[in-house]
């Protein structure tokens, strides 16, 4: 939650806390001249940054590594209190933020490049890799520092200087990454940070500059679609990390408590606000019934409330995201689905929802067409893998999904006629630094972390010698 008022000429943006409804900062609630000036001051550090041998690029990102890892209880404090999400789950998305500057910091001095003769003699061909240019990096609310380094690490390893919009609602945390940068040697100018309760006004301006030269966005499909036609009408360099709607599956002869337990990952991570967080459970119908009573009886086991008081799921982000989820679980129970499990909610003031279990949800529910971003499983069942297949595609969306199998043959089979970017086989954690991150159709284009990440922030440059 967040609100805006002014003192003297400024008006600053108040950060509240989901699960306390308590301001815990204020931060400059910045517009177009501040969008601008944040390009200036890119595009004037840009020709410097790009200079920047990429060894000592590399020893400032493993730098920036070293100092978000002594810095980890100051932003384990700020994602739980801007974010409200539990300890745990700010423990290890600091980690996983962390792991993304030393991969590119691996990566900086590892460019591609090749050499060889034309076929028809007389030219040697010379392709290397050059920095794309000023990139603007968009970024969610979910995973304030991760989804943040996602982006700067290899925008940095390239040798782009980037501006950088965090979302309203957690800008904190992308601040004082900001700051750790710096104090790692980057220099000056190389990242900036605008916040802003005006996201359209700030995102358009540096689309419409003719110096940024890459757009890096973290978000809706309904906003990624927006930007995509706002980046057309320049021919812009367009990265998109979009929604999802991941399946997770569960065979006749799978490991059930090994399924539960990814599932107890893959969906309440994070309180079941993320991208990756399996939406619909799709489960062969001969163990259905003990896989639903495994699955709950560990819901009913998680503790929610604020990260303070050692809870397992905290606040989802906003008042209106509770009423969203609520409306869709509201509306398959009306349609025929049945709550079988649910954790307890105690009489707290934030924006909490009991994680919940249904069955016999009707497929077209919205519970199970569209992303929940909230801790609800809907468990559908089917007995054909053709059945299966029809059903876990049958969507607009291929982020992720999950394969739980006895046979891992057979679950490499599913997983690859998933149509899905990312398929977790047997666990229920896709994301690593080190692997490519991202979806087919509209769950984006282009791919984050692993060798991949660093070329979206590269341009190939051929150059053609006289050898006669």
């Amino acid at each position: 939650m967040t609100g805006a008022s002014k003192t003297g000429r400024m008006t600053l943006l108040a950060v509240t806390n989901p699960a306390t409804l308590e301001i815990v900062g204020h931060v400059p609630d910045q517009g177009e001249a501040e969008a601008r000036k944040a390009v200036d001051r890119a595009a004037a550090a840009a020709g410097g940054w790009r200079d920047v041998a990429p060894r000592e690029r590399a020893e400032m990102l493993r730098r920036v590594y070293e100092n978000l890892m002594l810095s980890r209880d100051d932003l384990v404090r700020l994602i739980t209190a801007e974010n409200g999400k539990a300890t745990a789950d700010a423990l290890a998305e600091v980690g996983y933020a962390a792991e993304f500057f030393r991969w590119f910091a691996e990566e900086a001095v590892r460019t591609d490049g090749s050499y060889g003769t034309a076929p028809a003699g007389g030219v040697r061909s010379v392709v290397t890799a050059r920095p794309v240019g000023i990139a603007a990096l968009v970024t969610p609310w979910n995973f304030p520092a991760a989804m943040a380094t996602r982006k700067l690490a290899p925008a940095l390893a390239a040798g782009c200087t980037v501006v950088l919009k965090p979302a309203a609602e957690t800008p904190l945390t992308a601040l004082a990454i900001a700051d750790l940068v710096r104090e790692a040697g980057v220099p000056g100018g190389v990242v900036n940070v605008v916040t802003t309760t005006d996201p359209a006004t700030v995102v358009g301006a540096w689309l419409a500059d003719p110096r940024v030269r890459k757009v890096s966005f973290t978000g809706s499909t309904g906003v990624g679609k927006v930007l995509l036609h706002q980046a057309a009408d320049r021919v812009l360099n367009t990265s998109m990390e979009l929604g999802g709607n991941a399946p997770f599956v569960v065979t006749e002869d799978a490991d059930l408590p090994a399924a539960v337990a990814g599932a107890m990952v893959a969906k309440f991570r994070n309180g079941g606000q993320a991208c990756t967080a399996a939406n619909r459970f799709l489960v062969h119908r001969d163990v259905a019934g003990d896989f639903v009573v495994r699955l709950g009886a560990e819901v009913e086991k998680l503790s929610v409330g604020a990260a303070a008081d050692g809870c397992q799921i905290g606040p989802l982000i906003s008042a209106a995201a509770v009423s969203r989820v609520r409306t869709k679980v509201d509306a398959a129970v009306a349609a025929g689905a049945r709550i079988t499990h649910r954790a307890a909610l105690p009489d707290l003031p934030g924006h909490f929802y009991p994680p919940t279990v249904l069955t016999d949800v009707p497929p077209g529910a919205d519970l199970v067409r569209e992303e929940i971003f909230g801790p609800v499983a809907s468990v559908l069942t089917w007995s054909t893998e053709a059945d299966l297949l029809a059903a876990a595609n049958d969507t607009e969306y291929g982020l992720a999904g999950y394969v739980f199998a006895g046979d891992l043959q057979r679950a490499i089979r599913l997983g690859e006629a998933l149509d899905a970017g990312m398929v977790g086989i047997n666990r229920g954690l896709v994301s690593d630094p080190s692997a490519p991150f991202g979806g087919v159709k509209q769950s984006g284009l282009g791919r984050e972390g692993a060798r991949d990440g660093l070329r979206e922030f590269q341009e190939t440059q051929y150059l053609a010698v006289d050898w006669s």
